[in-house]
């Protein structure tokens, strides 16, 4: 059940703070317990998809055209339970990366007390979403070592805008096709709790990322900006590519090299991504993060 226990009103001090204040606020009158909002109990329904088929990395291909109803719903169970697994991941690095941002900050200050409630959030989420993954048949899909190590040294150095606007990537990707599968009564109901309870919440914590991504841009000269564009991008690239394992498709009984061959060249799959993207794009555009070199890695992702 969702929160309704009211905050007490304080005055803020800054336009961050005004902004933290507001979120603790929504945190407080909505927020959810997954422990208790979702079916855990109810057996998986095979009858459902995990996710809007329409989002699958293979619609639209002709491997997709053959496959039975019964395959191309385990193959969407497959992907969501990757996208979950990879959330997880990216889940891991953001709170790092956030508790770096307020070490040894004022706790009093509510911009900390919001960083430390989205930390909780996040903590609550990838617990859901690893429960979820289980429910829905999948295996522990993880990403690439490379993107392990990759993600291993991001969390380690990025700081400021880096931080906070690959952060607003990730939750922004995942929002747009979220809000998708969370109407879609094709979609399994126990997964629609899941996306649904995810974008509400992730609505608040994008809100301060583009918030803080500004606010640090502020400090920041022309050569911080270009590196930290390139480094976002780069960041983009690899959680974006990272999202669904190659081996669903093994999982999902299909031919594993043929599928990935036709997702790889699927013009569908990354036309959706593109129009998922729209939104981020202009932001990044109207910060100054998208230069040319920043440009080729959201080209190779097929986000713009």
């Amino acid at each position: 059940m969702a929160s309704s226990t009211a905050r007490p009103r304080v005055e803020h001090g800054t336009q961050a703070g005004e902004v933290a204040g507001r979120l603790l606020d929504s945190a407080a009158t909505l927020s959810y317990d997954p422990l208790t909002e979702v079916d855990w109990e109810t057996p998986l329904d095979k009858d459902f998809h995990g996710a809007s088929p329409e989002w699958s990395t293979l619609y639209g291909t002709s491997y997709w055209n053959e496959l039975t109803e019964a395959q191309r719903k385990e193959l969407t169970r497959q992907e969501a339970a990757s996208v979950a697994s990879t959330g997880i991941w990216f889940e891991m690095i953001l709170q790092q990366l956030i508790l770096r941002d307020v070490y040894a900050e004022d706790p009093t200050d509510e911009t900390v007390q919001w960083a430390l409630t989205e930390i909780a959030d996040e903590c609550r989420h990838s617990i859901m979403f690893a429960r979820g993954a289980k429910k829905l048949g999948a295996p522990a899909y993880r990403p690439p070592r490379l993107a392990i190590e990759l993600g291993r040294v991001f969390k380690t150095l990025a700081f400021g805008e880096a931080a906070y606007a690959a952060i607003l990537v990730a939750e922004e990707v995942l929002d747009v096709m979220q809000r998708d599968w969370m109407r879609d009564e094709r979609v399994v109901p126990f997964v629609r709790t899941i996306n649904n309870i995810h974008v509400v919440e992730e609505s608040r914590h994008m809100k301060f990322a583009r918030e803080e991504t500004r606010r640090h841009l502020e400090k920041a000269g022309p050569v911080r900006r270009h590196i930290h564009a390139f480094v976002i991008a780069v960041a983009a690239y690899v959680i974006v590519t990272s999202m669904v394992n190659k081996s669903v498709y093994a999982h999902a009984g299909l031919d594993a090299e043929r599928a990935l061959a036709e997702a790889r060249a699927n013009e569908h799959h990354k036309a959706m991504m593109r129009s998922s993207c729209a939104g981020l794009m202009e932001f990044l555009a109207s910060a100054g993060l998208l230069t040319k070199p920043a440009l080729v890695f959201y080209q190779r992702a097929h986000l713009i």
